[in-house]
């Protein structure tokens, strides 16, 4: 790689969220590893060293001609963000249903209605991977001006064999040549596709039987997630496609109790799952349960916002011992979003989290739903040098004024990727 080194000095407050790979669960997810006048001391894209200016000073004063150092006075430098939730390679825009909903359409009618999630998988399949990947290259680079250095996406916008594939591959091609890492989930169950309705197993089987094979088989994706709701998927239903999921190597996540209580906190526990997501109306017996199994909650409360309904139980699953993580949910119907930030102080707002708990949940226990904590999520020794600095003085700031971007420093793998000017440094989009 021969990067130069370089060195971050004088953070008026340096967030390491250090301390282990495995994620946070009640007053765990307060300690941030706060370390006043911080220092980082990154090389070869890894982070070799963390802690005050003055003990990184007696460490590498020797080699500071060598080094690129950053004057972080006055500033916090935390993790990158990790967004464990998105359905980021989509085709087209639904921003007609925003203003259906405002005149009081509900989510479940508009996609009964031909719209929602089966109008992107039309859009999704007519797009070539070509459109794909340009409109979600560009996402991605948006999420990386708000901070965000990794991101989980799913497929699902095709629910079948030929645009799954698409998806993923799109997702497989940005990963190898966007800065940020984009972690890969098939999500061939999102929705019933409507020329399966009234067939709702038999289109079950055909995920079992030709798609997760296939995803497998190209190693296409590291997850297998399902919509467990009323009328999409049943909790048994659910149930045979993470089991089936399981057996080929990918891990299960589960969108659970979105829209009404339905068991799937419960079932997400009992096959366990990595996670489980949304949660909006989750049971007290689901909660126990999870705390339980160690399933982490994914919660999205930007959606929860969008669709103007009740967000969910941060509050409460904290206290329970669940390990909660947050996430934008982008996607074009419901959460039509890249900034982590305002997800970050909506966890505070409406799910009644602390800031410190809410960048915990952006970090470490996001990376933790994705299986990346031993590379990303907090500032340790040998873990990637994904580091953002804030134009803020301290963690409290970045929830209490929102509504504004306050990145103004991002390193993805040592690589400084966003300029103090907000210029994404991706240089041209590559052809695809």
């Amino acid at each position: 790689m021969n990067q130069r080194p370089v060195w971050i000095k004088h953070a008026a407050q340096l967030a390491t969220i250090a301390g282990g790979p495995a994620p946070r669960i009640r007053e765990g997810m307060s300690d941030l590893g706060i370390i006043e006048d911080g220092s980082v001391w990154i090389e070869e894209g890894e982070i070799r060293a963390a802690g005050t200016t003055a003990e990184l000073e007696k460490r590498y004063g020797s080699r500071a001609a060598e080094a690129e150092i950053i004057d972080a006075s006055g500033r916090l430098v935390t993790p990158g963000l990790v967004d464990p939730h998105t359905h980021i390679v989509y085709g087209g825009s639904r921003e007609k249903e925003f203003e259906m909903r405002l005149e009081g359409a509900t989510y479940m009618e508009i996609m009964e209605a031909g719209g929602g999630i089966h109008a992107t998988a039309r859009m999704t399949r007519e797009a070539t991977e070509e459109e794909l990947f340009e409109q979600s290259f560009r996402r991605l680079d948006s999420f990386l001006s708000h901070g965000v250095t990794t991101v989980e996406g799913k497929s699902g916008y095709g629910m079948d064999l030929e645009t799954e594939l698409k998806q993923l591959r799109v997702m497989k091609q940005l990963n190898e040549r966007h800065p940020a890492d984009l972690v890969p989930t098939f999500m061939g169950a999102h929705a019933v596709p409507l020329e399966w309705k009234g067939r709702e197993d038999e289109f079950v089987d055909l995920i079992i039987r030709d798609m997760l094979p296939k995803v497998a088989e190209e190693g296409l994706a590291a997850f297998n997630d399902v919509f467990c709701e009323v009328g999409v998927y049943t909790p048994g239903q659910s149930r045979r496609i993470l089991e089936a999921g399981k057996e080929h190597g990918l891990l299960p996540k589960i969108h659970a109790d979105e829209i009404e209580p339905y068991g799937g906190a419960e079932l997400a526990a009992e096959v366990g799952a990595i996670s489980a997501e949304h949660l909006l109306k989750a049971s007290d017996v689901g909660i126990r349960k999870m705390a339980e199994a160690g399933t982490i909650a994914c919660l999205l409360p930007a959606t929860a916002l969008y669709l103007r309904e009740e967000a969910a139980r941060g509050r409460d699953m904290i206290d329970a011992g669940v390990p909660v993580a947050v996430s934008t949910d982008c996607n074009p119907g419901s959460s039509p979003t890249t900034s982590m930030p305002l997800v970050m102080n909506l966890a505070c707002i409406s799910m009644r989290m602390t800031p410190a708990e809410a960048l915990v949940a952006a970090t470490l226990n996001a990376a933790c739903a994705i299986n990346m904590q031993d590379k990303v999520g907090s500032i340790e020794p040998g873990k990637q040098a994904d580091l953002v600095m804030w134009d803020i003085q301290n963690y409290q700031e970045l929830q209490y004024l929102f509504g504004v971007n306050h990145v103004m420093n991002v390193w993805k793998k040592g690589k400084l990727v966003i300029s103090k000017e907000g210029e994404i440094r991706t240089q041209s989009m590559p052809a695809y």
